[in-house]
């Protein structure tokens, strides 16, 4: 029995300094990482100024601060190879990026159907309006609160022109959802 318990606690001592070792490997790539990507973040910030890229940008007609843009991705960049480098040491790679790349994908399909939800219910009321040819170009209308004249009608929303001269677009779900009165353009 004693036997047994002094093994154990060696086999458990081997394991607990290997995964300290890792630990402490991890941490030490990240602190060196970390800092490599700040001076190298600043580095190429200061060369693009040197060159006077945002003022070529701009003399260009191009309003971006291209600068900070491109010296931010390539801090980002070392940080995450320095992350990737780290979780590798460590033996983690694989699960991590797994978690990373499925969180990642449940993020753009909620993404996507965020976009699209209001786009095919007002595309299907388009091409209704289109088929029914409720409202053409240049009729008046008044939809709740809103009167003018129809600048512009496309598949997904119609343009009104107020009196007093503000243009308004209404989702084509809303127009043939809502009671809707048409004062037809004359011939």
């Amino acid at each position: 029995m004693s036997n047994l318990l002094n093994q154990t606690t060696v086999y458990l001592d081997v394991i607990f300094s290997q995964l300290f070792t890792k630990l402490i490997v991890a941490v030490i790539i990240l602190l060196i990482g970390f800092v490599i990507a700040r001076i190298v973040g600043k580095l190429t910030q200061k060369i693009l100024h040197e060159i006077e890229l945002n003022n070529i940008l701009k003399k260009a007609g191009v309003k971006m601060e291209l600068e900070d843009i491109l010296s931010n991705i390539a801090t980002y960049l070392i940080y995450f190879f320095t992350i990737i480098w780290a979780l590798n040491s460590m033996g983690l790679t694989t699960t991590i990026l797994n978690m990373v790349s499925a969180a990642f994908l449940i993020l753009i399909i909620i993404s996507i159907i965020l976009a699209v939800k209001d786009f095919f219910p007002n595309l299907i009321a388009g091409l209704f309006i289109y088929r029914k040819n409720l409202i053409k170009k240049g009729d008046s209308i008044k939809i709740d609160n809103i009167k003018g004249k129809v600048n512009k009608i496309t598949l997904i929303e119609t343009e009104v022109k107020t009196s007093s001269g503000d243009t308004i677009y209404i989702p084509n779900s809303n127009v043939t959802k809502k009671e809707i009165l048409v004062k037809k353009k004359k011939k």
